[in-house]
């Protein structure tokens, strides 16, 4: 059975959006001769032929520019204002790429055909998930009620109760808690007992579902507790205390056929790699070529203003840990690594801090460069390498990375990228080593229009020169 909220149904929804732009357009062709019927003001046109090529380029531009803006991602699309804000939205910003790419190459195409086929469009689009949801919630049965109790009121009993109330449209009822720490007793949640009294609490409250969710330190319980829940008819399940443990996020998964839990789950699933890898390459492809003579200009400037290399090869950290070697243009005097002691700071609080405004290893052409962020350009040929990403973490030194405390290294979830959340919110003036709580929001948020945001903003700072040297 198809799901609402599933891949198919995103693929198919995918589908169901270029047939009804395929048939928009074919439906415009068709109309544009009869409007002079409506409005004698127009020139008539006995019939209209449109290149074939748009009738491949329309459907296309429309899926792509919806998958951007996320219009299929259902964690944005779950309640029908958010879908339908978001379908308008990229309905209209394919409708301008497409008047771009028409000005562009077929002039000839009548601007009222044009406006017909956004209308019919952005009418299908829109009705057809109208209808959809209608169907769904006529034919979709009420969910069987499940009622919920976890064992255990600390932070991963909280966590699995949040999680239940989210997922509450599923049936799932939260009843309460079972705990034996008289402090979370005392905490205002709602805990209806102790560990002992499971039978009790299940027969009283009609619990159909149990969640054992208690910290490590309790691990000695589970036996005792376990055995009781095998004597009640009630569906049993233990999450194990690993959100201390997990670097970003965690997941069960099969393992030579070994049940695991993997600490390292990707931030990010194959679907939102994969558009965000296809992203890079378009955009980064597209911003190399543009950049080449710039870059030029950039490397005889260098090579004229201080001897010494025109690139500058660094060792940084990358997703998972992984180093690799970044690119930028020199903007420091040759050698500059071996007096990066002389420069560091330590502040109040013992943070190091290895960048500052009146650094003396900074070259005249280097302090140029770094104020409108042109010595960054070589790394859109790491992009296309696939060791960065445009839009991501910036990547970091090792030595630095070395001084990271545990939970500062979930910035690594993601690939790095040139320019991120940090960057447009700060830039130098704040450190990203003391400042990854910006790194963090970018990694629980992510999606392709948010890259899209960042770039866009990133213009405008560079332009600024804020918090550049």
């Amino acid at each position: 059975m198809l799901r609402r909220f599933s891949v198919d149904f995103a693929i198919l929804s995918m589908l169901a959006d270029a047939v009804l732009t395929l048939l928009a357009l074919r439906l415009a062709v068709m109309m544009r001769p009869a409007l002079p019927l409506f409005f004698p003001s127009l020139r008539p046109l006995e019939t209209v032929h449109l290149p074939v090529h748009l009738y491949v380029i329309a459907p296309f531009l429309w899926v792509l520019v919806l998958l951007v803006v996320s219009a299929y991602d259902p964690k944005h699309t779950y309640k029908a204002a958010d879908e339908f804000q978001r379908v308008a939205f990229g309905t209209m910003l394919a409708a301008l790429c497409f008047a771009g790419f028409l000005y562009l190459t077929s002039r000839e195409v009548s601007r009222w055909l044009f406006v017909l086929f956004a209308a019919f469009n952005f009418s299908f689009l829109l009705g057809w998930r109208t209808v959809a949801r209608l169907l769904w919630r006529w034919s979709r049965v009420p969910p069987v009620c499940r009622r919920v109790l976890v064992i255990g009121a600390g932070e991963v009993g909280q966590r699995v109760a949040c999680m239940i109330e989210k997922y509450a449209w599923t049936g799932l009822e939260f009843v309460g808690y079972l705990d034996d720490c008289p402090v979370e007793q005392g905490e205002g949640l709602p805990v209806l007992g102790t560990l002992d009294e499971v039978a009790r609490v299940v027969h009283e409250c009609k619990v159909e579902e149990v969640v054992i969710a208690l910290p490590r330190q309790a691990y000695a319980r589970l036996d005792s507790l376990v055995a009781a829940l095998h004597e009640l008819p009630v569906q049993a399940r233990i999450v194990p205390d690993y959100f201390a443990l997990a670097l970003y996020r965690a997941s069960a998964e099969d393992f030579a056929g070994i049940p695991m839990i993997n600490l390292r789950t990707p931030a990010l699933n194959d679907f939102q790699r994969l558009m965000k890898r296809l992203f890079d390459l378009v955009v980064g492809g597209a911003m190399t070529i543009a950049a080449l003579p710039i870059m030029a200009v950039v490397a005889l400037a260098i090579k004229l203003d201080s001897p010494g290399p025109v690139l500058f090869r660094q060792q940084r950290v990358g997703e998972n840990g992984r180093l690799f070697t970044m690119y930028k243009f020199r903007t420091m005097v040759d050698g500059a690594e071996q007096l990066q002691e002389q420069v560091n700071e330590v502040d109040e609080q013992g943070h190091i801090i290895h960048k500052k405004p009146d650094d003396p290893r900074v070259t005249r052409v280097g302090r140029f460069l770094r104020r409108f962020s042109l010595d960054e350009l070589p790394q859109l040929f790491n992009v296309l390498k696939g060791d960065m990403s445009l839009v991501g973490p910036r990547p970091e030194l090792p030595w630095l990375v070395e001084k990271y405390e545990p939970w500062q290294r979930k910035r690594f979830a993601v690939p790095q990228g040139i320019t991120g959340w940090w960057q447009v919110n700060g830039r130098s003036d704040k450190p990203m080593h003391l400042h990854t709580e910006d790194d963090l929001f970018y990694i629980q948020n992510y999606s392709l229009w948010l890259d899209l945001k960042i770039l866009w903003k990133t213009l405008w700072v560079v332009l600024l020169g804020k918090g550049a040297y």
